[in-house]
């Protein structure tokens, strides 16, 4: 399992860079040149394939996590759109109310001191991560929906540009939520408000110690615990992970790509009621299936069918 970071920089003014990194800490994995301009890509990190540190895994109770705070965008790495590979994003203007589930990876060893998009020097042993569109910095509770772990991020690089990828998390960000074996995880990304602490609470919690509420005198004082305290982890249920072939407005339509579809015989096909932008809308969905493995074998048969880019989809 692979993911695309952006711990280097495709221009000084553009956000990030697409290379490889393995996801396991023994498995070997193909590079190619990145997007980036410059030295030629052995030239540009000591090692080729990417790894945890090697030896005993840290004591993560020892390494804090990040305690959200309002800061400056960065000069760097903010672009309103940039393009990687031939495609375009476009980077939001700010992260409140961004949440997204999907599949994780991380990256670890071989991109350890090197410069993020927002140059900064990525540090495996800090609880950051990479995102193609939220703005940098920024901060998100990410959460494991298969064990309910969760865990603040500081957001501070560009990436994954692997497909089916919405988040690439530091090496100890990995192992607190417990991916980091296995390299991937169903996750839940959760922009957190520094202004507003309980804009980054999961919908569903375990017991926490009660935010302080206002007084006569007036606001509570905000303090490192009380932001703290506004994230406590969340017990979610066992998710379903799908591969999303498209979401349509008319019933005919959906019908007829589930057709397309099922004639692959790769599995289930459902179509799925939801809500886009207030507006109705069914979605085509492959599955359930197993893992990250599956949806990304399955991807390209998929895509094959002319019917859009198909993307991940995880629901409880």
């Amino acid at each position: 399992m692979t993911s695309w970071t952006g711990a280097c920089v495709l221009t000084l003014l553009l956000t990030g860079c697409a290379h490889r990194a393995a996801t396991r800490p023994s498995a070997a994995v193909q590079t190619r040149p990145s997007a980036s301009s410059g030295a030629p890509h052995d030239q540009r990190y000591a090692q080729d394939e990417d790894s945890g540190p090697g030896g005993p895994l840290p004591d993560i109770s020892k390494i804090p996590e990040p305690i959200p705070k309002v800061e400056a965008l960065s000069a760097y790495g903010n672009k309103s759109t940039y393009t990687v590979l031939g495609q375009t994003y476009r980077v939001l203007p700010s992260a409140s109310g961004y949440v997204e589930r999907g599949i994780a990876s991380w990256y670890g060893n071989k991109f350890h001191g090197y410069t993020t998009s927002n140059f900064e020097k990525y540090d495996m042993y800090a609880y950051t991560a990479a995102h193609k569109t939220l703005p940098l910095p920024s901060y998100a509770r990410v959460t494991n929906l298969e064990n309910g772990t969760s865990v603040i991020v500081r957001v501070n690089d560009r990436g994954p540009f692997a497909e089916n990828r919405i988040i690439d998390l530091s090496y100890v960000a990995a192992i607190k939520l417990g991916i980091w074996q296995k390299g991937t995880g169903l996750v839940e990304v959760r922009a957190i408000d520094p202004a507003h602490p309980d804009s980054g609470r999961p919908l569903l919690r375990a017991a926490a110690q009660p935010v302080p509420a206002q007084n006569a005198a007036g606001p509570a004082p905000r303090s490192d615990a009380r932001v703290a305290s506004a994230y406590a982890p969340q017990k979610a249920p066992k998710p379903a992970l799908y591969l999303q072939v498209g979401a349509y407005s008319d019933h005919a339509n959906a019908e007829r790509a589930a057709a397309m579809l099922r004639n692959l015989r790769l599995g289930e096909v459902r179509i799925v009621d939801g809500v886009v932008n207030g507006k109705n809308v069914q979605r085509v969905r492959l599955g359930p299936l197993k893992d990250a493995d599956e949806v990304d074998s399955l991807t390209p048969k998929v895509r094959a069918l002319g019917l859009g880019e198909p993307r991940a989809a995880v629901d409880d």
